[in-house]
């Protein structure tokens, strides 16, 4: 038995027991004080897949036997037993050589020892018992995860036994870089990601790789192999495809049997004739047709074929000459330009002379131009196309001539000097004798607008954000708004009797008892009376606010009077009433940033306009009657025509809209003639003209007539544009305002000058 066991060779996948689980991933060996074996350097790596070296052990065993046969069989029994010797050492050192390949784990390590002096050797199982050639590698069995997943642990994966197995140890960079500096084979070293091995590329492998680079066939075969044609006339011995019939072809089909029932019983109802037979004397009658049949062919199919013929080519002109006139000839900068545009994609073609035809060259672009034609006939629809004589003269509205729309303000006539600052508004009296004016100099002038001489200033608190004159003629008011305070004024201008008369007015009001208000809602406003000096100077009521006031607009009766605080939330609009000395919030609920305010001229309607919408409330009702939605992102002003069907709303990004009220809640018209913000809208009380001022330092003049047929729409046509006022502090043209009676328009610039123009 000894001696059998000594001829065996034994391998280190033998000595090892599998089940006990081995670690394979280990890039040197453990450091133990038992084993001397240091035959593998640090850096030797063993993967697992390489074929297993061979021990100079068994070349000696080989040796041995070959000694054994020739020597005599005196000498056989020592050198057997010699042998058997050797062999048990050999089966020590290759156990050895086994265990500095793996390093140990929790797991047992099994070496093949002799159990007793016959040299019995325990036998382990076989590491391809379960090997499988689908795998790219059996050892790590944790599947297609990544494997960063397992960056911070000490293993990499699992066994098959469900062991963990190791990472192999790695060097830090500097040993990286010696690796790359000594080692010869660095350049083709690879990492296996699953198992963190590195792996030497063959030189088939480096190939496969390097024509993948070059867009090559990766496995270097030929291409153009010549073709094998298995499927000819002659009769070979093995046929190409010899597979057996199958079950289902000798198993009649229940479809088939479906089928020839139907047709029997199509044939039994008379429902299918059979084809019938064709007698033999009957002879073959030649049918010719005509091979263009466009001229027999009915309208309706030539309909509807719809045939597009393409179109033609232009022909040849003087610049595709090669001998054209002198005057066709580019110049320098033409060429230059013309070449920039063939660069662009255009075509063009330069013109240039030749004194005979053989001196021509080839058309650069002739393939390119050929192509280009081809796409074009190809790929883009064509569609036929009526065309129409139309005059493009009989497209444009017809519109009358401005000279006869007169009459309309064209010229500068007077220039009302004497403010310090900006110009905010103006408001000239119902009879047009008078104009006044608030300024950001804290002063009210009153001007004579016949001399443009300046009357009366009254000195304020603070800018003027308003002046509005009392719109009725038998009294002589002015409101003003200072910060936030409304305060009346009788400036005591023009008769004499008129002012006394509205100062007896406002002395006649007498305190009515009122029922007392709840001590929790505070009051809307403050009435107070002006006394002693300031009196004399003309200073009647003041009205105290809670808010800043923007605005403040007249009722055409001049009984009423509203003011607009676009901060006062709940409280934006109020409406006072100046014989009874009271005001009133007719809002409960803000609607958004209330910009200005409007009476109807005739009707008992409030327009009230915010950021991007016109309201439209009844009074008498208390109730939303319309909202206009104009196309603009912020309204700054608004006016009402006097017949009060329409309206015409300025905004801020430079829209002019005027609507119809009886047409729809939308613009009917829309000019964008200003560049810059508009300040401020109006319509002339007696003439069919409206202005609007900007920033752009214009006020346009137009015609808006508006017929009293309702099915007539309004006629709107620009005839002036008028200029004069120069920007102060990124401002222009703030107010404008036509004269009651006369075709003439006031405007106010932030130039702090008031201009007339007739």
């Amino acid at each position: 038995m000894a001696t059998v066991a000594a001829k065996r060779k034994i391998s280190p996948v033998e000595e090892i027991d599998i089940n006990e689980g081995v670690n394979l991933f280990v890039d040197e060996p453990p450091d133990s004080e038992d084993d001397d074996d240091t035959t593998d350097s640090d850096s030797s790596e063993y993967s697992g897949l390489e074929d297993e070296p061979d021990t100079d052990d068994d070349d000696g065993d080989e040796d041995d036997e070959e000694e054994d046969d020739d020597d005599d069989e005196d000498a056989e029994n020592d050198e057997d037993e010699e042998d058997e010797d050797e062999d048990e050492s050999d089966v020590e050192d290759s156990a050895e050589e086994t265990s500095s390949h793996s390093k140990p784990t929790n797991q047992e390590i099994v070496t093949a020892e002799p159990d007793d002096k016959e040299g019995k050797i325990t036998q382990l199982p076989d590491e391809y018992e379960y090997d499988s050639s689908d795998e790219e590698d059996i050892r790590n069995t944790v599947g297609n995860i990544p494997m960063e997943w397992y960056r911070d642990y000490s293993h990499l994966g699992y066994d098959v036994e469900g062991k963990k197995l190791l990472k192999p140890e790695k060097g830090d960079e500097l040993d990286e870089f010696l690796d790359k500096m000594e080692n010869p084979d660095y350049w083709r070293t690879v990492s296996n990601k699953l198992t963190g091995q590195k792996v030497l590329l063959s030189k088939e492998d480096v190939k496969i790789i390097q024509n993948m680079q070059k867009f090559k066939n990766p496995v270097g075969s030929d291409m153009y192999e010549p073709w094998i044609d298995f499927f000819t006339n002659e009769k070979m011995i093995h046929p190409v495809s010899n597979r057996p019939e199958t079950k289902a072809s000798f198993i009649p089909s229940r479809w088939e049997m479906l089928k020839v029932s139907q047709m029997v019983h199509a044939l039994k109802m008379g429902w299918m004739k059979p084809t019938p037979t064709r007698k033999p004397d009957e002879e073959d009658e030649t049918n010719f047709y005509m091979l263009w049949k466009d001229d027999e062919e009915p309208e309706i199919t030539r309909q509807y074929r719809q045939y597009i013929p393409p179109p033609k080519v232009r022909l040849p002109g003087h610049a595709e000459s090669y001998n054209p006139p002198e005057e066709y000839l580019p110049s320098e900068k033409t060429v230059q330009r013309l070449k920039k545009e063939i660069a662009r994609g255009k075509t063009r073609t330069i013109p240039q002379k030749f004194s005979s035809l053989r001196l021509v060259p080839g058309f650069k672009y002739f393939i390119r131009e050929r192509f280009e034609r081809c796409l074009d006939l190809y790929l883009c629809p064509r569609q036929r196309k009526v065309r129409m004589n139309v005059n493009p003269d009989d497209l444009i509205p017809k519109l009358p001539k401005p000279r006869d729309l007169q009459p309309f303000p064209t010229t500068e006539y007077l220039v009302f000097k004497g403010h310090k600052g900006i110009i905010r508004t103006i408001s000239p009296d119902p009879k047009g004798q008078w104009i006044a004016s608030g300024c950001d100099d804290k002063t009210v002038k009153i001007w004579e607008v016949a001399t443009g001489r300046c009357i009366k200033t009254f000195n304020v608190e603070s800018k003027v954000k308003g002046v509005a004159w009392n719109p009725n003629p038998s009294l002589s008011i002015i409101v003003v708004a200072v910060e936030t305070s409304l305060i009346i004024i009788n400036p005591h201008v023009g008769d004499k009797l008129i002012c006394s008369k509205t100062d007896l007015l406002l002395n006649s009001f007498e305190e009515v008892e009122l029922p007392p208000a709840p001590t929790d809602k505070p009051k809307v406003t403050e009435w107070e009376l002006y006394e002693d000096a300031e009196y004399e100077l003309g200073f009647r009521l003041k009205i105290k606010h809670q808010r800043e006031i923007s605005q403040v607009t007249w009722h055409g009766k001049g009984d009423y009077f509203a003011s607009t605080m676009p901060k006062g939330e709940s409280k934006s609009v109020l409406i006072h009433q100046l014989m009874k000395r009271r005001s009133q919030n007719p809002f409960s609920k803000p609607k958004g940033l209330v910009q200005c305010v409007l009476f109807h001229p005739i009707r008992p309607f409030l327009f009230v306009a915010t950021q991007k919408y016109v309201r439209i409330y009844n009074l008498m009702k208390q109730s939303l009657s319309k909202k206009l939605l104009s196309n603009c992102q912020w309204i700054s002003s608004m006016a009402v025509h006097p017949g009060g069907d329409n309206v015409i709303i300025g905004s801020y990004d430079s829209k002019l809209s005027w609507f119809d009220l009886d047409l729809s809640t939308k613009p009917y018209h829309t000019l964008r003639h200003h560049t810059m913000a508009l300040r401020s809208v109006t319509y002339h009380k007696r003439y069919p003209l409206f202005a609007s001022a900007s920033d752009d330092l214009s006020v346009i003049v137009c015609h808006g007539m508006v017929y009293s047929d309702l099915l007539q729409n309004p006629l709107i046509v620009p005839v002036k544009v008028l200029r004069g006022h120069k920007a102060a502090k990124g401002l222009g043209v703030l107010d404008c305002q036509f004269h009651p009676s006369q075709p003439w328009i006031f405007t106010a610039g932030a130039d702090g000058t008031i201009r007339l123009y007739t």
